[in-house]
């Protein structure tokens, strides 16, 4: 019984492989990350096997890619955020509103309450968006389906357009490639020992810690200590293999069936707002000295870690990018769901007065 779990992970990573190889193959957009989910998505689905990845295992693939992403800021990328964040802060807030706009107008047409339809399209943490809703008697097991729909709409589509809208970069990171030039740093590597216990120790005391706490303790200790030493590409490509697999191990067709023809509804939705922050893109990189590509991913309403690898690609600014999607996602994290709590609380209570 005991190989039963080793059987069932070697199955996971041999499935997610050969999906991340073929879409690196193709050329196609995130490939390690998108062809593992795809493919063990599929694999799920197709042969109603429930393949095995353990959580800390999944966790430790963001861990390594928020110590990857970590290697990118210097004291530039300080004083290159710096004058942005105003505006940036604004961009979210439209992108937010229209979301919830949105999210009402469309429950006058279907059957679904206005807190569920907001919880379930607001670009947020899945996690925490559904936390948030439970406690004001939204459905959550729609939540669920609507953020996962909005979730896997915005990891194809997003990184998909920008990769065929600009020309791929040849001098960035090689974050999807095997030959990339690497060099064994030595005792250098034990720099990122903080970073690490940081990430395992407060991974449930900050959102999104496992990504975000390695991250700020590797760009701290590059820019105020040492010159971090780089890591092995074949790390990176594991860690989005891990990811990959970790992702669509938590999506299953029976999911997606579950929320019938109103999946097609927040499909539409989760367009239209991809379609309006690339518009809030375009409009902050006409306001600023931002790159078109780095202001795009910097406003798109994805996940850090694939909005982030998409810069890598396409001549975005990494650094930036990270930087900007942090401001977001606590901004969203901390302000949003209290205020809807808040908002949709008084409106129960001036109901039922």
């Amino acid at each position: 019984m005991r190989n039963i779990p080793m059987i069932g992970l070697l199955e996971a990573y041999v499935i997610g492989g050969a999906g991340g190889y073929i879409f690196y193959l193709g050329n196609l957009p995130l490939p390690w990350v998108l062809g593992a989910l795809t493919f063990v998505l599929l694999y799920q689905g197709i042969f109603k096997r429930q393949v095995y990845c353990p959580d800390p295992l999944k966790q430790s693939g963001f861990l390594v890619l928020g110590l990857f992403f970590g290697l990118y800021f210097t004291k530039d990328t300080l004083l290159t955020v710096a004058p942005y964040i105003f505006p940036y802060v604004l961009s979210t807030i439209a992108l937010i509103t229209v979301s919830i706009i949105n999210s009402v107008l469309v429950t006058k047409w279907i059957a679904v309450d206005k807190i569920t339809s907001v919880f379930g399209s607001i670009p947020g943490g899945l996690s925490e968006m559904v936390i948030a809703s439970e406690s004001l008697k939204a459905k959550s097991s729609l939540v669920v389906i609507f953020q996962t729909v909005r979730l896997l709409t915005v990891l194809f589509m997003v990184p998909f357009v920008v990769v065929h809208t600009f020309p791929i970069s040849t001098t960035g990171p090689a974050v999807t490639s095997f030959g990339s030039s690497y060099v064994f740093g030595g005792w250098l590597y034990v720099w990122f020992i903080p970073a690490i216990i940081g990430g395992i120790l407060l991974r449930n005391k900050i959102p999104a810690g496992i990504v975000i706490v390695p991250l700020a303790l590797t760009a701290l200790i590059n820019i105020s200590l040492v010159e971090m030493a780089t890591l092995p590409p074949l790390l990176l490509v594991a860690a989005q293999i891990t990811v990959g697999i970790g992702m669509g191990k938590g999506i299953s067709f029976g999911d997606l069936k579950l929320g019938g023809k109103y999946c097609f509804v927040y499909f539409g939705l989760t367009v239209t707002l991809i379609l309006v922050s690339f518009g809030l893109g375009a409009i902050l990189a006409s306001m600023t000295s931002l790159n078109l590509p780095t202001a795009i991913l910097s406003v798109a309403p994805g996940g850090l870690i694939e909005m982030v690898l998409t810069a890598t690609s396409v001549g975005g600014d990494p650094a930036v990018v990270s930087s900007l999607q942090l401001i977001r996602l606590l901004f969203i994290i901390i302000f949003v769901p209290p205020l809807l709590k808040w908002y949709f609380g008084r409106k129960v209570e001036t109901s039922g007065a």
